[in-house]
């Protein structure tokens, strides 16, 4: 179906989180666990990121279904210092492990200026954006990232050798709105090849290779033996930019950890192909969280982001622009608009959860 002869439906936010609510309890996940896995998935709804939200409920669903994620964790520190720590996630829902985690992350810098985590035996953790916005909350510079099934190939590669591997950080401004860095390391996200799938549509050139390496803008054929691409794509564009990040969030997040690296990280999804073998326990994620005033005055530093801001917003536009977006903007606008509108979903996400409903008995829509 062509996205312009397909159906849109919106939600409201709250409706949303409460279907998720009920369908991790479904699970036997705990009340506080289940509400917790709910909101990251909000968040992504609320903040545009469509790919991650409740779009990524049915993978959830499956996974619980059979038993390749543990509901009730005991998750637990295998090592820590004043200011470090890793930790196991008992095969948990990484929307629970993730942010007990971050918390961690967040009282260690409280108590000793910096906090750093990483966490093995996990699994999908949601938007990393989440856990770097938490840290803002508690008035923290925070960083997250995680690694995840592999489904990039390296520079000059041809084979899934690493996952898409995002990177957030947050920076608090004291009158303007936080600087929110949130991205993947390849040139776009899977989900973004997922949602382009379920609407129809083309994918950029540069995004990903089908299964003899050659450059396609057919999204089925990245997902049937193709593979995503670095950010940056080709050498000649900063591809090895992109690589180099990749690898660097693998190895934070997963050798740090005792996570699967590389080609070996587990998938999130029943339909992905399992690794051959384990060089670790699940897939990995690593937080950090920051005191200002480990470095400098906060409210000095907080007006030199208002001011950066303000210095970069007053930027000449380029021809047929509006000028340069600061980090964060997109995803402020389109939660301004999805609290007071609500959630607009497609209808392959609706069937998805339609067909979650009936097999839960839990009503939707």
């Amino acid at each position: 179906m062509h996205v312009a002869e397909m159906e849109n439906k919106v939600f409201h936010i709250e409706a949303l989180r409460e279907f998720s609510t009920r369908i991790f309890l479904h699970f036997g996940v705990p009340p506080e666990d289940a509400a917790q896995a709910a909101d990251v998935l909000a968040s992504a709804d609320l903040r545009g990121i469509d790919s991650h939200g409740v779009a990524r409920l049915y993978s959830y669903f499956g996974m619980l279904s059979e038993g390749h994620i543990n509901p009730k964790p005991r998750i637990t520190t295998v090592r820590s210092t004043l200011s470090t720590a890793t930790i196991d996630g008992d095969n948990g829902l990484g929307l629970v492990v993730g942010p007990q985690a971050n918390r961690i992350a967040m009282d260690m810098a409280d108590k000793a200026g910096s906090g750093w985590v990483s966490v093995c035996n996990t699994n999908h953790f949601g938007i990393a954006g989440y856990y770097v916005l938490q840290a803002l909350e508690r008035d923290l510079i925070g960083w997250a990232m995680t690694n995840s099934t592999s489904l990039v190939t390296p520079l000059w590669g041809m084979e899934r050798m690493l996952g898409t591997n995002p990177i957030a950080i947050a920076f608090p401004g004291k009158e303007e709105p936080p600087i929110v860095i949130d991205m993947a390391t390849c040139a776009a996200a899977f989900g973004k090849i997922e949602m382009a799938r379920r609407k129809g549509q083309a994918i950029p050139s540069g995004w990903g290779i089908d299964s003899q390496g050659r450059a396609t803008t057919n999204p089925d054929d990245t997902v049937n033996g193709g593979a995503l691409l670095p950010l940056g794509s080709d050498r000649e564009r900063g591809g090895h930019k992109g690589y180099a990040l990749a690898v660097m969030v693998d190895v934070l997040s997963a050798v740090l950890s005792g996570a699967n690296w590389g080609p070996f990280a587990p998938p999130f999804a029943l339909r992905l192909k399992i690794p051959e073998r384990s060089v670790g326990k699940g897939i990995g994620h690593f937080f950090g969280a920051m005191r200002i005033d480990g470095f400098m005055d906060p409210d000095s530093f907080k007006r030199q982001i208002d001011d950066y801001i303000r210095v970069f917003r007053a930027t000449k536009p380029a021809p047929g622009t509006n000028g340069p977006l600061i980090p964060g903007d997109p995803e402020r606008e389109a939660e301004k608009l999805r609290r007071e509108k609500g959630v607009p979903l497609i209808m392959p996400i609706i069937e998805d959860l339609r067909d979650i409903s009936r097999k839960t008995g839990i009503p939707f829509d």
